[in-house]
């Protein structure tokens, strides 16, 4: 079986506050590139998630996790030299969370080279990772090896910027992306983000710099902005080639955020993967339009859900929201 999405880095437990229970939490499965992969597998998309989990029994849990929702596990070996990442989540009264991770280091950062060279990149239509891979080692470089391999396989890039403030400083962070941002094609980030661009004005010439074809802004209830190079022109020609799509959120009670921006890019990246989007030449804003409402319908089911991959919505749900 060939095509499908590959997505690469961090698994792990969220601990989730529970409702009307001060100071108590529940396990669930997390951790922004498994959510992607679980949420396209949900989408029916072939898909694969390549990170390392501990030996223990939260990385059992998570492997189980994967199983369940027929996710490809890239790197079956669990490892017994550091426990499977914590992170704990703290809500506040809007649904918005905060994070606190227990990864000094955690299993995830001992992802390696000699795990990527392993895999057949060539089998995949579509590759996606996150900044938080880049902040421990061997990880970073492994992962970086993967979209570099990737990329010279013609393969379309993904990249979530998904900065976390309890991991590393925004500096420390900016350095690392700019190691590989000139291999995206595909860019999602946060209005919380839009300084890892320049600002929210600056975002055309942060595409034309770098030659990302695609960069998606979130913005939580107030939708989200899609910023795509028109008709293919060749960006170091044409200042103006830089246009913007605002795709409205879906109206909802917001219970928990956790997850809400990967179930967002799951279903977004899941919709070009069956449209056959393989390309970035096939990228038209009729597609993004499409892809962008139904990236919104994704997250607007999640945020009224507990839990990150839990709460991730499935095929027929997403299609039964946005025929209403």
């Amino acid at each position: 079986m060939t095509g499908g999405l590959l997505c690469i880095g961090e698994m792990l437990i969220d601990f989730t506050p529970i409702s009307g229970m001060t100071g108590s939490y529940t396990a669930n499965p997390g951790g922004a590139p498994a959510n992607v992969a679980v949420s396209a597998a949900r989408n029916g998309i072939r898909a694969g998630f390549t990170g390392k989990l501990g030996n223990d029994d939260f990385g059992k849990m998570l492997e189980a996790t994967l199983k369940k929702d027929k996710v490809e596990i890239l790197v079956p070996e669990l490892t017994d030299e550091a426990t499977t990442t914590l992170a704990f989540v703290t809500l506040n009264e809007n649904g918005d969370r905060s994070f606190t991770f227990a990864r000094k280091p955690g299993a995830d950062m001992l992802l390696d080279i000699s795990d990527m060279e392993k895999i057949d990149f060539s089998e995949w239509d579509m590759i996606h990772a996150g900044s938080v891979s880049q902040s421990g080692s061997p990880e970073g470089d492994a992962v970086l090896w993967a979209i570099k391999k990737a990329k010279e396989l013609g393969k379309l890039i993904s990249f979530d910027i998904n900065y976390r403030g309890a991991i590393w400083t925004r500096e420390e962070c900016l350095k690392e992306v700019e190691k590989l941002i000139d291999y995206v094609d595909l860019l999602k980030i946060s209005d919380e983000e839009a300084d890892f661009a320049g600002g929210t004005e600056n975002i055309p010439q942060f595409m034309k710099k770098h030659g990302i074809s695609v960069v998606v802004l979130t913005k939580g209830k107030d939708g989200a902005d899609i910023y795509y190079l028109k008709d293919g022109t060749d960006i170091s020609e044409n200042e103006d080639v830089v246009k913007k799509l605002n795709i409205p959120s879906v109206k909802v009670d917001a219970i928990d955020t956790t997850g809400a921006g990967d179930a967002y890019w799951g279903g977004f990246l899941s919709y070009l993967l069956r449209q056959n989007i393989r390309s970035k030449e096939e990228l038209t804003p009729a597609v993004l339009e499409n892809a962008g409402r139904y990236g919104a319908a994704s997250g607007g089911i999640c945020v009224t859900r507990f839990g990150g991959i839990p709460a991730l919505p499935y095929l027929d749900e997403i299609e039964e929201s946005l025929s209403k």
